[in-house]
């Protein structure tokens, strides 16, 4: 179990069980992206790594966006990217793409709510999440190009092309066009589409079928996912398979699962 986790600034965290529901907290900013924010998330998300209490996590904004990107006033107010050179930019540009990794590494599921602007670095964390639902006033595009820079950011050139396709993905990231929510769902970036005001709803129906599955077989998909993905054959692919089964078949849970299927009944597994 991992430590207690601290009281943040700039993020809210709900506890309900083994999920997490985790609010980026600047609604003033439209929870955009300053320092503390990206403390606070590289911290959360590296803490869940080794914390087999919590087994998803549900992201997602205070007010008005789920989150519109670095915070452009705050880097205008400071002296660290505009006269810091290319190490002190560098260090600040890894800061936030490390987040996105430690989204991808932790072995919980990530299902992000999405409603109003979903921008730039707002965009990669909807991106880097496992399922995504949007709200109606759902808008996601690659901002980066807009401001000067390359639409390839905190792995969205990594991330969106895996998702809709390199077409999409190049109108999208080329153009910095905004994609809404009902496009969105078209092209297959999100699993559904409702009003602003159902998205918790929403998301419970999936946080009741992930939580009938044993603790180790939801991890372990995740990172079959992630592993295939990338894998250069079917071999690979399969051979991961393979490992998780075996790894799988001698827990506890497994014969519980068994049990349960021929007795027609819930099953309750103990994460052994």
């Amino acid at each position: 179990m991992a430590d207690a986790y601290p009281t943040y600034e700039t993020i809210l965290i709900r506890k309900e069980g083994p999920v997490d529901w985790v609010t980026l907290n600047r609604p003033d900013m439209l929870n955009a992206i300053n320092p503390t924010l990206t403390a606070e998330l590289q911290d959360y998300f590296g803490r869940l790594y080794t914390d087999q209490t919590v087994r998803i996590v549900v992201l997602k904004g205070a007010g008005r966006a789920f989150c519109a990107g670095l915070d452009l006033k705050h880097r205008e107010s400071t002296t660290e990217n505009s006269s810091g050179g290319v190490v002190a930019g560098l260090r600040t540009q890894r800061a936030i793409s490390e987040i996105v990794m430690k989204m991808r590494r932790c072995p919980q599921a990530i299902i992000s709510l999405i409603h109003g602007p979903a921008c730039g670095g707002g965009f990669a964390f909807a991106l880097a999440s496992d399922i995504r639902i949007a709200g109606e006033s759902a808008r996601m595009n690659a901002a980066f190009i807009r401001i000067g820079l390359s639409a390839c950011d905190i792995g969205v050139s990594y991330f969106l092309p895996r998702l809709v396709g390199v077409s999409v993905a190049s109108e999208l990231m080329l153009t910095g066009r905004f994609i809404n929510a009902d496009r969105a769902l078209r092209v297959g970036l999100v699993s559904e589409v409702v009003a602003d005001d159902k998205l918790e709803e929403a998301a419970r129906p999936y946080l009741d079928e992930m939580l009938t599955t044993s603790p180790l077989g939801l991890r372990l998909t995740k990172e079959c996912l992630n592993m295939s993905v990338d894998a250069g054959s079917l071999e690979a692919a399969v051979a991961m398979e393979d490992r998780n089964q075996i790894l799988a078949s001698q827990t506890n849970d497994f014969k519980e699962g068994i049990a349960a299927f021929l007795q027609k009944r819930k099953p309750s597994f103990t994460n052994s």
